[in-house]
């Protein structure tokens, strides 16, 4: 299944190699494991490395286009030399003032609306600088407990720590705690300590967080609590803030000292095994506890009933006295999981008996659901993409290509909730809903795999959705299209992080480059949902084909392809004749490309430097290049 070959994704790490950032980031890192006290960060900020760095990775951000209150965008960037953008930055840091914060209200589950703010490009920029800086400092100190917000960690490793404490560890009850307004109700001066506590002690780069926190919001004035959602280093801030709590329920179990020095001999995931230190523990009459928390979503499992009440009441105080934060009564509350489901994360979790132990006792595994808002949400969406399918917007909007974003939506949805363990049954409803929807809406434009078949109707199915989808009976083709279907999923284990994996040491990057040989599935479903206006069918289809069979690198260069940079190129031009083929088509990065159809003696120059070609790479750039009529490079 394509599923399993689902990378990470780290452009993110591949801008700051390019940008030759990443030993001052992995000597942050190291030094902040240190315990060094860092006091002139601004300077860092300020290199021209990080600020050409921090364009890039906000370049690709489908947020860069969205506007702040001065009306600009990413556009008005691009237009500057790279030297203007540095000083203006640079000039920025000097003595910063942020713009006012265009405030926008996003619709939320229950009907409600969430309050995200926008700040300007430039303030943008200004942020991504700061947090490419404190990013491998705060990483050094954060919990291996947390995973929202932070690199190479994400909801299935959350979800599947869960799933080891109520399954393994044997904590069948749970305290769930929602922090009220948590992102609105963030103290200033307390999260300012808090960065003061981890090391950061620049006191200019201190003032400049301090004023960012406090920038005005457009129409609504100058916050005095909270933390801007929606601004780009709102996320490492509230870790932060959140960070003294997950370490403060360590120091009730598993950071308590023991008398014998255990020994840690580590697991395969490469975690320490503690198993020797908790049995000891155990035997002292404590009562085992561990925490999950996704950004400030988080739960708190223990072994017993009474230890969960008094775990309840400690950490209600805690926020209050600590942080200054107050919990929601009506949806905080302990949870037995033998008898009720506790929800995270789009999931609804609890253990139910399954046979019994060596020892003759009562086996309890995980059961999981789809959260009922969960497939409302996902009904209501697949309502939307239906409904674009059937009236497409305009002419350059065809059915293929509202198709591409269903099916790209599908594949995503089955992507993460097939760790649910009742998945197929969850779906089984929603995909009759569905189809009874499409059979009404489509009519004779509806067809079964077996009548496509019959009737020898011509089709096209990309090869992601042949790989996942080719056998299912409930594969239906709209004009020839075919539709990937919503019901046709299954179960799979969430796999839990390794823990040697880090952005900011040698050891964990060659982990992560491991990892990156595999297809890029993220990558797949942006050219799914992205097709090129205009083009054939066989075009697109051919191109995510080819992704597929390039193994996501440049034909040339061999480099990973990013989003933004990937190029389908006409081995053969259209306008000589050639075709939209398999095997006229290559995919390419942006200055292989280039290259190829270059014709100005400083550009061929220029490119053949920066890509570093080999004689068999400029090779076959130089039979690319005479297919499309150019000269030898």
């Amino acid at each position: 299944m394509a599923t399993k070959k689902k990378a990470l994704k780290k452009s993110k790490l591949r801008h700051a190699e390019y940008y030759d950032f990443q030993e001052i980031q992995d000597k942050l890192y190291a030094e902040s494991m240190d315990g060094k006290v860092f006091t002139k960060l601004v300077e860092i900020i300020t290199l021209p490395e990080n600020i050409k760095l921090a364009y890039r990775n906000i370049k690709k951000n489908k947020g860069s286009k969205t506007a702040g209150t001065d009306g600009k965008t990413i556009q008005h960037l691009e237009k500057l030399s790279e030297e203007k953008l540095v000083a203006l930055v640079q000039r920025k840091f000097s003595w910063y003032v942020p713009q006012s914060v265009r405030r926008v209200e996003i619709p939320k589950d229950n009907g409600k609306t969430r309050p995200l703010g926008i700040p300007t490009i430039m303030d943008r920029l200004v942020q991504q600088c700061v947090l490419q800086v404190l990013e491998p400092i705060c990483e050094a100190k954060f919990h291996d407990h947390s995973y929202g917000f932070r690199p190479n960690r994400s909801q299935q490793h959350a979800i599947s720590q869960v799933h080891k404490n109520m399954q393994l560890s044997h904590l069948h009850y749970v305290v769930d705690i929602d922090i009220k307004g948590f992102f609105d109700n963030v103290n200033h001066g307390k999260l300012l300590k808090q960065l003061w506590t981890l090391g950061i002690r620049d006191k200019n780069l201190i003032s400049i967080i301090s004023a960012m926190l406090k920038a005005e919001v457009a129409g609504i004035g100058f916050p005095e609590k909270g933390t801007p959602q929606g601004g780009i280093i709102s996320p490492l801030l509230s870790n932060i803030v959140l960070n003294e709590l997950d370490w403060w329920l360590a120091s009730q179990w598993e950071n308590i000292p023991t008398q014998y020095p255990f020994k840690q001999t580590p697991n395969r995931n490469g975690s320490p095994n503690h198993g020797n230190k908790y049995a000891s523990l155990r035997r002292s009459g404590l009562k085992e506890i561990t925490c999950v928390r996704y950004a400030d979503d988080f739960k708190i499992f223990t072994s017993s009933y009474s230890n969960a009440v008094k775990l309840f009441h400690a950490t209600k105080d805690w926020l209050k006295e600590r942080l200054g934060l107050d919990i929601s009564p009506e949806k905080s509350k302990v949870i037995n999981l033998k008898e009720d489901y506790s929800e995270f994360l789009g999931f609804k979790l609890k253990v139910i008996p399954r046979g019994k132990t060596k020892q003759g006792q009562t086996k309890f595994v995980v059961e999981s659901h789809v959260r009922e808002k969960s497939i409302k949400k996902i009904k209501d969406n697949l309502a939307k993409l239906t409904h674009a399918i059937q009236y497409p917007k305009n002419a350059t909007h065809s059915e293929y290509e509202e198709i591409a974003k269903y099916n790209a939506f599908v594949l995503g949805v089955h992507d993460y909730y097939s760790m649910a363990t009742k998945v197929s049954k969850d779906f089984r409803g929603l995909a009759f809903s569905v189809q009874k929807s499409q059979k009404t809406r489509f009519q004779q434009r509806l067809k079964t795999a077996a009548e496509v078949e019959k009737n020898r109707i011509p089709c096209h199915i990309a090869n992601v959705i042949k790989e996942r989808y080719g056998k299912s009976k409930q594969l239906r083709y709209v004009r020839g299209i075919a539709l990937a279907p919503i019901g046709y999923v299954k179960h799979r284990h969430p796999i839990q992080r390794k823990r040697g994996v880090n952005s900011y040491t040698a050891e964990g990057r060659a982990m992560i480059h491991k990892q990156l040989e595999a297809v890029d599935m993220e990558i797949l479903h942006y050219l799914m949902r992205t097709p090129v206006w205009n083009a054939s069918i066989e075009y697109n289809d051919n191109r995510l084909s080819l992704y597929s069979a390039q193994m996501g690198k440049c034909a040339v260069t061999g480099a990973k392809l990013m989003i933004g940079d990937i190029f389908c190129h006409h081995k053969v031009p259209r306008s000589n004749g050639g075709t939209d083929a398999y095997q006229n088509l290559i995919l390419l990065c942006g200055n292989a490309h280039r290259l190829i159809h270059a014709t100005d003696p400083n550009t061929i120059a220029r490119l053949t430097d920066s890509l570093n070609l080999t004689p068999k790479q400029k090779t076959k750039v130089d039979k690319l290049r005479s297919l499309v009529h150019v000269e030898s490079c």
